[in-house]
């Protein structure tokens, strides 16, 4: 299974970070990052109960990339969805979706929560391979932090035990094809204004589709010839 990692960034109330410390506990995680944090103080240990050691070891990061090393796998969270298919930095899974993506996958993943007043910034959402999104009343659709987290810690958790065949996933290689990807619009001359849309299409493809190692190796090959015969 994967090693998940809990990455909050810039949480603003201590309470929070227990609260999600907790939670993590409740449902077998460990790993918690926090990006330039507000204090860890007295209401931290408070909210977070039994899970007081993972606050301990918590790792503190000044930024979000800083945070992201490491990682083969990244996914944010967010209380906006689009319901069309062009808008592709908000069309995301539910946690149940993607609970049922990680099953098998032998990788490092990180999952960003975001600020309590902005969420993830659209520059942060981009460098996630998919998003997260919890289904909401439209009246109300934002949860706070702590609750998103337990809906999607405890998908994680239920699922877990259904075995699959194990799947290794590998950020050099994820960046390698997207590497293609853009050359290949290059090689075809794809109109320059639709370029930048488009690489975040496919990079949130292959977020869904969460490839096996094999799969990635195949499009490599194909993406390689397609460059080569078009280049003659």
């Amino acid at each position: 299974m994967p090693n998940y990692k809990v990455i909050l960034a810039e949480p603003k109330f201590q309470g929070n970070i227990g609260a999600v410390a907790r939670v993590m506990k409740n449902f077998g995680l460990k790993d918690l990052i926090l990006v330039n944090p507000c204090e860890v103080g007295d209401e931290t240990y408070q909210r977070a109960m039994h899970a007081k050691e993972i606050v301990d070891n918590a790792e503190i990061c000044k930024n979000l990339d800083d945070s992201l090393d490491g990682l083969d796998y990244i996914v944010g969270t967010s209380g906006i969805d689009s319901k069309s298919d062009k808008k592709h930095l908000r069309n995301n899974l539910s946690p149940k979706e993607f609970a049922s993506k990680m099953v098998g996958l032998e990788a490092e993943v990180g999952i960003i929560f975001g600020r309590e007043d902005y969420g993830l910034y659209n520059d942060e959402l981009k460098r996630c391979d998919t998003v997260i999104t919890i289904p909401a009343s439209g009246e109300y659709p934002i949860l706070n932090i702590s609750h998103s987290a337990s809906i999607i810690f405890y998908e994680l958790f239920s699922i877990q035990s259904k075995g699959r065949q194990k799947r290794e996933a590998s950020r050099f290689e994820r960046d390698k094809l997207m590497e293609h990807f853009v050359e290949l619009l290059d090689a075809v001359n794809y109109p320059e204004h639709k370029k930048k849309n488009t690489t975040v299409m496919f990079q949130r493809i292959l977020g869904r589709a969460v490839l096996s190692k094999w799969e990635f190796h195949t499009l490599m090959g194909v993406f390689s010839k397609t460059l080569k015969a078009v280049s003659r």
